[in-house]
């Protein structure tokens, strides 16, 4: 019973897992800021696109 006690002290002590699971939430919060971004963005981008394509389609087919 002793030999438990000592070891859940010091798994609750132990630091490494926390560091890495602080990384990984942090590197989860990037991707999802990155995909937030590309997805408003690309949006824009693809509705430009479609308003230099009409223009193109203006001057070469009036």
């Amino acid at each position: 019973m002793q030999e438990m006690l000592c070891l859940i002290r010091e798994l609750l002590c132990k630091e490494d897992g926390t560091t890495a699971i602080e990384y990984g939430l942090l590197a989860a919060l990037v991707v999802l800021g990155i995909v937030t971004t590309v997805t408003t963005v690309g949006g824009a981008v693809v509705d430009l696109l479609n308003v230099v394509v009409n223009a193109f389609k203006n001057i070469v087919f009036p």
